[in-house]
C-alpha cells in the first residue's frame, strides 16, 4: 500500500520522506545541544542564583543553557506529551507546581485543574500571555504577541467577525459549500486516500476563502506549500543558520508575508474604489476597523495577524478531524450514532438544502463525539505565561519574569479529574460534563482561543458531511500521534473509503 497521498498542486514530500527528513533535522539539532551544553556547563557549573534563598517549587533546571528542552521535545515527537509533566509531578513527590527549564527559560509548570484555574482567573494580574523566542520572530507584532488594552481592542475587533453571532448570520452556509465541493472534488471516487494531508488541504482553502476571499487554486497551493514549511520551527529553539528548522520556517514566513502584504494592498485599493465593502471577510473587516481613538491596524500588523490567523485556522482543525476520524474508525458503534443523528438532521430538510446555525446546535452527541476526542489527543499540548511579579502558590514562592506552562494534555489524562481515563466515551459530556477546569482544550479565561467557534462548527460541518457520505477502515489501526507542535497521525492516516450504497441523506428525508 502507498502510504503517500498528494492532494491537488501541494508541492510536498510523501510523509514518510517528510519524516525522515524531520528525524534527520532533529538528530542535528540534538547533536547540536549536546555540544552546546558540554560548553556551557563548563562556564556556568558553579554559577549561583541570587534567589537562594527564596522558597522555589521543587525540580530541576536541567543542563546549563538547554535545560531540559531535549526531553520536553523528545516526549512531544514521541507522542506522549503528558509524559514530560508526570514523570516530574511524580519525582517530586506530587506537587502541585515544579520547576524546570525550558527553551532557555526558567520556567514554573502549575498542574491540574487547580493551576489552570489560578492562571486563568490571574490573566493580567499576576501572569501575562508568553511565547517562545521562535514564536515571537516568527508571527512578529501580532495578537498572540502583545497585551494589555491593546491586546483587548484587537481580540475584540476579531471576535466581532470569527465569535457565534458572526457564525449564526450567514458562515454556517458557506463553509458547507466549500466542505460539499471537496468532497466531491477529493474523496469521491476514492478508494484509499490519507486523511491528514487531504484534510489540511481542506482547512487551508476554507481558510483562505473566509478570511480573505482567496479562491484561486494554484495560489491557495502556494501558500498552503509555504505554511508546511512554516510549521515546523514554531515551537523550539531558534537556531537561526542555514539547515535548521528555524531557519528554514522563517524564510517560508518571510515569503507568506510578503504574498499577504500584495493581497493586503490590492483589497485597500478596491475598498477607496468601491470595489469591495466593509462586510466582505475579515481582511476588509480589519482594514476598516479602528479603536476607539481612530486608531487603525498598520499592513504589517495586519499581514501578521493573518499569518496566526491561517495557521490556527486550519492546522488545529486538521489534526482535531483527521482524530475524529481515527476515533470513529476504531468505533463502530460511535460512528453509528453520530450517522444517526446527522441523518435526523438531514430529512427535516429539503433535498440540497444548506446547513443552518440551528442545524450545528442540533449535533449535540456529534460534539460529545469532538470534545472526548480533544480530551484524549488534545489538538495543542498546552500553552505559556509570563510572571509579572513575584507570587506566591501552593507554598512556593515564583519570582517575577519566570514563565510558566500549564498542560491541557496533563490535565486531561489524569485519572483524578476523569475516570478510566484511557476508555473512549463520549457520555462524559453529557448533563453539565467535566468538572470546571478539567477540560481545556481551548485554554481559558481571557485569553481563551479566540478561533473556539469557527473551529466548532468548521469540525461539525465537515462530519455532518462525511459520515452522511461515506464508512471508512483504518489502514493503520494503531497509528501513532506525535506533536510537532500540534497533533498529526505520523503516516497520515491512511483510510480505505466505503462509500454508503444508498443515498443516506435523500432517503432519510424521503421517509
Amino acid at each position: 500500500m502507498n502510504t503517500s497521498y498528494k492532494t491537488h498542486k501541494f508541492d510536498v514530500l510523501p510523509i514518510h520522506e517528510c519524516h525522515k527528513q524531520t528525524m534527520i533535522d532533529q538528530f542535528l539539532a540534538l547533536l547540536l545541544l549536546v555540544v552546546i551544553s558540554y560548553v556551557f556547563s563548563i562556564i556556568y557549573k558553579n554559577r549561583k542564583s541570587g534567589r537562594s534563598k527564596i522558597n522555589l517549587p521543587p525540580g530541576s533546571f536541567g543542563w546549563p543553557f538547554v535545560g531540559e528542552s531535549i526531553s520536553f521535545l523528545r516526549a512531544n515527537w514521541d507522542g506522549t506529551p503528558e509524559r514530560f509533566v508526570r514523570e516530574r509531578i511524580k519525582k517530586h513527590g506530587n506537587p502541585l507546581v515544579f520547576k524546570t527549564c525550558v527553551f532557555g527559560e526558567r520556567m514554573a509548570v502549575l498542574y491540574g485543574p487547580a493551576g489552570n484555574k489560578f492562571l486563568f482567573g490571574n490573566e493580567n494580574k499576576l501572569v501575562a500571555a508568553w511565547w517562545p523566542s521562535s514564536v515571537n520572530k516568527l508571527f512578529g507584532r501580532c495578537l498572540v504577541t502583545i497585551r494589555g488594552d491593546e491586546a483587548k481592542w484587537m481580540r475584540k475587533m476579531m471576535l466581532s467577525y470569527l465569535g457565534p453571532e458572526a457564525f449564526a448570520s450567514h458562515y454556517v452556509a458557506t463553509m458547507d459549500i466549500i466542505t460539499r465541493r471537496h468532497i466531491e472534488v477529493h474523496w469521491r471516487g476514492k478508494e484509499e486516500l490519507n486523511v491528514y494531508p487531504t484534510v489540511k488541504l481542506y482547512a487551508f482553502e476554507l481558510a483562505c476563502r473566509l478570511f480573505l476571499s482567496l479562491e484561486e487554486p494554484n495560489h491557495i497551493a502556494k501558500l498552503a506549500s509555504l505554511f508546511n514549511i512554516f510549521l515546523k520551527g514554531i515551537i523550539g529553539l531558534p537556531l537561526d543558520f542555514p539547515g535548521t528548522r528555524f531557519y528554514r520556517s522563517k524564510k517560508a514566513a518571510a515569503a507568506i508575508r510578503k504574498d499577504l502584504m500584495t493581497i493586503i494592498k490590492e483589497r485597500k485599493v478596491a475598498l477607496e474604489e468601491g470595489k469591495a465593502s466593509s462586510s466582505q471577510d475579515l481582511l476588509s473587516h480589519l482594514l476598516t476597523s479602528s479603536d476607539d481613538n481612530g486608531k487603525f491596524l498598520t499592513e504589517m500588523e495586519i499581514a501578521n495577524n493573518f499569518l496566526l490567523l491561517l495557521f490556527a485556522g486550519h492546522d488545529t482543525s486538521t489534526g482535531s478531524i483527521s482524530l475524529i476520524m481515527k476515533n470513529l474508525g476504531q468505533h463502530p458503534h460511535v460512528y453509528d450514532k453520530v450517522l444517526r443523528e446527522q441523518l435526523e438532521i438531514s430529512k427535516l430538510k429539503a433535498a440540497g438544502e444548506l446547513l443552518k446555525w440551528e442545524d450545528v446546535q442540533k449535533m449535540r452527541y456529534s460534539w460529545n463525539v469532538v470534545c472526548e476526542v480533544m480530551r484524549i489527543n488534545s489538538p495543542s499540548i498546552g500553552s505559556y505565561k509570563e510572571a509579572l511579579v513575584d507570587f506566591e502558590y501552593a507554598g512556593y514562592t515564583i519570582p517575577k519574569g519566570w514563565k510558566l506552562y500549564w498542560s491541557a494534555v496533563s490535565t486531561h489524562k489524569d485519572e483524578d479529574n476523569f475516570e478510566d481515563v484511557t476508555r473512549f466515551d463520549p457520555s462524559r459530556f453529557e448533563g453539565k460534563g467535566p468538572t470546571p477546569y478539567t477540560y481545556v482544550p481551548f485554554g481559558g479565561g481571557p485569553r481563551m482561543c479566540l478561533g473556539k467557534e469557527f473551529s466548532r462548527v468548521q469540525v461539525l460541518v465537515f462530519l455532518h458531511n462525511i459520515v452522511t457520505n461515506f464508512k471508512w477502515d483504518l489502514l493503520v489501526p494503531d497509528e501513532k500521534i506525535e506533536y510537532d507542535p500540534l497533533a498529526a497521525p505520523v503516516n497520515g492516516l491512511p483510510i480505505r473509503l466505503n462509500p454508503h450504497q444508498v443515498n443516506l441523506v435523500d432517503t432519510s428525508m424521503n421517509r
